[in-house]
This record gives structure tokens, sequence and C-alpha cells, in this order.
């Protein structure tokens, strides 16, 4: 019973910790944009969601040939750390962001798309914990009798 309840949460949870890991390696370009020779990272949200829930009943996961994230990156695993070593979550597949301008010190980083990443995975977060928010309050309506009401 409690795991057909918890079941609902689990594609949200997965989600929401993605979503905070996306936002530390996004602070981490924007920290990193005067760093002589720094290249951005980032990782396709969508690609490590699939792989996170592929386990997940009821959750399309990723092909049985496996995508480009479904090898593990050397580099990507010691950054994603503390949030994806738990539960046997594999880190997401980082991967550098193409300069859209060279630079004379070789830093990869745009803030301008920096900037607007952070506020889009910010934006999407938010969203993502109202829902997560929102389904708790649900249940637990569902879960009172008509008298408690």
């Amino acid at each position: 019973m409690l795991n057909r309840l918890t079941g609902a949460l689990d594609f949200q949870t997965e989600a929401l910790v993605l979503r905070a890991e996306r936002q530390r390696v996004i602070a981490s370009n924007i920290a990193n944009a005067d760093t002589p020779g720094y290249v951005a990272r980032d990782f396709n949200f969508a690609q490590a969601l699939r792989q996170a829930t592929s386990g997940m009943p009821g959750v399309a996961g990723p092909s049985a040939a496996g995508g480009a994230g479904s090898v593990g990156n050397a580099l990507g695993a010691p950054i994603a750390g503390d949030l994806m070593g738990v539960g046997g979550r594999l880190p997401p597949d980082l991967r550098y962001a193409t300069p859209a301008q060279t630079n004379l010190d070789n830093n990869s980083v745009d803030m301008d798309r920096e900037r607007a990443a952070f506020a889009d995975n910010a934006l999407k977060y938010e969203s993502t914990l109202r829902f997560i928010n929102g389904t708790v309050r649900t249940l637990g309506d569902a879960m009172k009798s008509h008298n408690q009401g």
C-alpha cells in the first residue's frame, strides 16, 4: 500500500534531484566565467531523467541499445558526488558546452546562455517542487475521513 503512495512521487523526486544537480553545474559555470581555460559543462536533462527512471514501473526508459549518455563519464562522476551517489543513481553524462564565440583566454562560458539556463532550470525546479507539494496535499486529503474535514 505504501509503495503505491510513494510510487506517484518517485518520478518527480528523480526530476527534482536532477534539476538540483543541473543548477549546481550551471552555477559552477557562472562562477568560473573569468577562469582562463575553463570549459563550461552541462547535461541533457531529458536523457538523464530517462536514465534515472528506467527501472521504475510504468515509466518508459531508454532503449535497449542505450543512448549516447548510457556510458559513464569519468569526468562527471566526482562532480555529481553527494546528490547522485544516493540510491545507486548514476551521475548524469556531463558534456562540454560548445562556445558561441572564441575568447583569448580559451574560456567557453557564455554568460548570456548560462544566465538563461539558470533561470529556466530554477523555474522548472520550482514547478516540480510545487507539483510534489500538490500531490502530497492531495494524498493527505484523500486519506482523511469525512469527519476530519
